[in-house]
């Protein structure tokens, strides 16, 4: 029930930060095609003006007031209508271009030539005026806006520069075709003064209304300026009328199974990829931190500063769950984590894409560049990762923004994830880890405790190298922490130092010929008692050295709780009480992971293959069968995460690898001395 609390906290956290009104599921950018149905307003809704536009309100009401115009579409249509029923003779070649241009110049406005009318009160020309067009109100820069004479006189100029080798301008007087431009931009000074005395007392917030049935947008129309402002609108007010009332009950109940859906698929993964991680609990702790960190900054920033969100290091939760777990556990999880990327952020599918895709990458790169200088070139190949998937999500009108500001906020991503990495140090530390990293220094044979075992023993040193060779194939073999199951053997025997002449593999290379040996004048029990110190032993030097915990636990479980089985045998042959267990047993602890299973079986299996005289693949086998039953005999697998199968595995390879160290050479002929044979 412990493993549980955490998690639910979680949920609770989620649930809270979700978004409390809901998010329209459009995705839509400017000058981008409409990929949805048409859109009708299923209710009147007012467009609120976006904050450039009342900023640059703000200022202006100082110095002017905005004019507003109508734009008088039946002036627009009759004179198109006229200029495409020209009777030009000969020259009716000319009437496409001239209804052209005129619809052209018609679309940006035309005032009387008295200019644009300075409003009562207004003490300049406004810069922008405000035209009325189908019911929308957009700005407009006044100095893009013609005066008739021109407007005339820029038709004129066109038709004459794409036709140089005609008298243009004395057909288009001959014809009167320049009199069919006329304004078609008419002062609106009843709106003009509306919004002046409004003005007076609040720039308003709105800049005009959408009612209920009107068109928004078709389908596959390109989305202006104009359009998204509607857009955005629209989306406003549905979040605030879809967030009250009896919806708002139905939008929480959303809300709650989307973060009991992100916590249960937290659980599974754990539970499918490493189920002893619940059992740790600064595993467990660490790895729930990096998830609800990772999470929560996915719902917040798309919500809160959607400009910033490419700039956020994700793939460096990655490379933080990299350092102290599996990579499938590491993808399964990060995956997870970033799902609400695609619920909450605009182009949510390619942000997920891009940091998924990144964070594998640099998953699956950053053991071969994760020292020094290189941690910067992991970065560069983690942003070439984050930007080829925009590119293509961009070719594909998955992602919109500009190109360079993408890459940079993209680059500075990857950079941050160098920048960041160090706090793998500090986790470490606060929930008691062990990185890889750190597995691979306790791994160096130039770390000093490993000198110091090789010079004061190097006979146990010798074995211990010989166990982790072993240990290494066999880990590799059902897919069990290497480094870990490396570094434990190592370590294993390093309480031998602290007295290494009581055992054999030392005094025989330690003692002259002839000396006397270390138990030659002891007990059964003594000498039992001297070998069952070196665990102690060791697990005091580990603590003194401050090696790692799961690294001392190998030193304690090796032995598990079995006899020193040459001096108990020995004390029963004399005569003693087979009962009498208690002098020969080791304080240990029964081993329980896989690796601590594969150490326990590969150390008993090297020490006792160099009492083997027979080399053949039945007597490996024989030997191998032996051990495992021993162990299982002595109840020393009760505890064990070690499947039947998986047994099975670790004995083949043993067997194997005993018949690749041991396997026979033939004897080299000797050569006769040619004088002795000369002399005979």
């Amino acid at each position: 029930m412990k493993k549980f609390l955490p998690l639910f906290v979680i949920f609770v956290m989620v649930l809270c930060l979700l978004p409390r009104s809901p998010k329209l599921n459009y995705d839509y950018r400017k000058g981008s095609p409409w990929k949805y149905e048409t859109l009708i307003a299923p209710f009147d809704f007012p467009i609120l003006k976006t904050e450039d536009q009342i900023l640059e309100e703000r200022r202006q009401s100082d110095y002017y007031v905005i004019p507003y115009y109508r734009f008088l579409d039946d002036v627009v249509n009759r004179n198109l209508q006229n200029a495409s029923q020209l009777e030009l003779g000969r020259f009716s070649f000319l009437r496409q271009d001239i209804v052209s241009c005129m619809r052209d110049i018609y679309d940006k406005g035309i005032v009387g030539d008295e200019g644009i009318v300075v409003p009562e009160g207004s003490t300049g020309v406004a810069e922008i005026v405000y035209v009325q067009r189908s019911k929308r109100a957009s700005s407009c820069p006044a100095v893009e806006i013609y005066r008739l004479a021109e407007a005339r006189s820029t038709f004129t100029n066109e038709l004459a520069g794409r036709y140089p080798s005609y008298n243009i301008d004395s057909l288009l007087r001959a014809n009167s075709v320049a009199e069919l431009l006329v304004p078609n931009l008419s002062y609106d000074r009843q709106t003009t003064e509306l919004v002046k005395a409004e003005s007076t007392v609040r720039i308003s917030p709105t800049a005009g209304y959408v009612s209920s049935g009107q068109l928004i947008v078709e389908k596959d129309e390109i989305v202006t300026a104009e359009i998204a402002q509607i857009l955005d609108s629209y989306e406003k007010e549905y979040a605030r009328d879809m967030g009250t009332g009896s919806s708002g009950f139905l939008f929480w109940t959303g809300n709650a199974i989307l973060a009991l859906v992100l916590v249960t698929l937290l659980f599974f993964a754990i539970a499918a990829f490493n189920n002893s991680i619940f059992g740790n609990w600064g595993k467990y702790l660490y790895l729930l931190l990096i998830f609800t960190v990772t999470t929560l900054t996915a719902i917040l920033l798309p919500l809160n500063r959607p400009e910033i969100v490419c700039m956020v290091p994700f793939v460096l939760s990655a490379l933080l769950l990299e350092a102290f777990f599996d990579n499938r556990l590491v993808v399964c999880v990060y995956a997870i984590s970033l799902l609400p990327l695609m619920l909450f952020a605009d182009s949510g599918r390619a942000l997920y894409l891009m940091f998924l895709t990144g964070g594998i990458v640099s998953i699956v790169t950053f053991p071969n560049f994760s020292k020094g200088w290189r941690q910067f070139l992991n970065a560069f190949i983690t942003f070439a990762a984050l930007f080829a998937v925009y590119l293509g999500c961009y070719a594909i009108d998955l992602a919109g923004g500009n190109i360079l500001r993408m890459g940079v906020s993209l680059f500075l991503s990857a950079m941050l994830c160098v920048a960041g990495y160090p706090l793998s140090y500090l986790f470490e530390r606060i929930f008691n880890l062990v990185s890889v990293y750190r597995l691979d220094e306790l791994c160096d044979t130039s770390n000093p405790l490993l000198k110091e075992l090789e010079q004061k023993a190097p006979g146990s040193f010798q074995h211990s190298l010989q166990v982790m060779n072993m240990a290494d194939a066999v880990a590799g073999a059902i897919g069990a922490n290497v480094q870990l199951v490396r570094a434990g053997a190592l370590y294993h025997d390093i309480g031998k130092m602290q007295n290494p002449m009581c055992f054999v593999e030392n005094e025989s290379l330690l003692t002259a010929d002839g000396a006397k040996r270390y138990h030659q004048d002891l007990t059964p029990q003594q000498s039992a008692q001297d070998i069952i110190r070196h665990v102690t032993d060791g697990a005091e030097l580990a603590q003194k050295h401050h090696l790692p915990s799961v690294v001392t636990d190998f030193i304690i479980t090796h032995h598990g709780t079995g006899q020193v089985g040459y001096f108990y045998n020995k004390f029963v042959n004399e005569g003693g009480d087979p009962e009498i267990k208690a002098p020969f047993t080791y304080p240990g602890r029964k081993p329980v992971t896989r690796e601590q299973i594969i150490l326990m079986l590969c150390d008993s299996v090297e020490a006792g293959s160099r009492a083997l005289t027979d080399y053949s693949p039945e007597s490996f086998d024989r030997f191998v069968e032996s051990i495992v039953a021993g162990k299982l005999e002595q109840g020393q697998f009760t505890d064990a995460e070690i499947s039947v199968k998986d047994l099975g595995i670790v004995k083949a390879t043993i067997k194997n690898y005993l018949a690749q160290m041991y396997h026979g050479r033939i004897e080299y002929p000797k050569r006769k001395n040619k004088l002795i044979g000369f002399l005979k």
